[in-house]
């Protein structure tokens, strides 16, 4: 059957008792990848952030900046490692569900920090953020009084700020991370 005969259809979660999943359509997937419909973690990725605002979905973020499990995880994964005991822990859930289809190896592709060589893993976290007319004309006076080299990138980089929708003044990011 097609992925449209499933939209706006829902699903029972597998680990989760009482919880249920709305099915969406989602631009990322395409039928080569699969029905075009995805499971949705807004907490850990760009597209799936977008797809879940788009329909006002909760951006709970279920892992901690250790990569352990939370204790909104559930009392079977609170402080798992995700990559590791975790990994196992919801396969042995899934199966106690009778829920898994098929189990097998697969390299996924995560970033990897450029120092440890660790696999990183993109989780979402509370902002806050600032009125963005009174950022954005504040960085642009800064930037004019910076003696930027070559000269030409100066005006590259306004017009990059000119074109910045959203701003979050973060303290999270280590120094010395490209």
């Amino acid at each position: 059957f097609s992925g449209t005969d499933l939209v706006d259809g829902s699903c029972a979660h597998p680990t989760i008792p009482g919880k249920v999943s709305p099915l969406l359509p989602a631009n990322h997937v395409t039928m080569a990848k699969g029905t075009g419909l995805v499971h949705t973690a807004p907490a850990h990725g760009m597209e799936d952030y977008s797809v879940a605002s788009h329909h006002q979905l909760s951006m709970d973020c279920l892992v901690d900046e250790s990569g352990f499990f939370t204790e909104a995880a559930g009392p079977e994964l609170k402080n798992k490692n995700v990559l590791e005991e975790g990994n196992e822990a919801v396969i042995r859930m899934l199966q106690a569900a009778g829920s898994l289809l098929k189990e097998e190896k697969y390299v996924h592709s995560y970033p990897y920090d450029w120092r440890t060589k660790k696999p990183m893993i993109i989780r979402a976290s509370k902002q806050w953020f600032v009125n963005t007319a009174n950022v954005k004309a504040a960085a642009q006076d800064v930037l004019k009084k910076v003696k930027v080299i070559p000269t030409s990138a100066v005006n590259r980089m306004l017009e990059m700020l000119d074109r910045r929708t959203f701003w979050c003044i973060s303290r999270q990011r280590c120094w010395g991370v490209p």
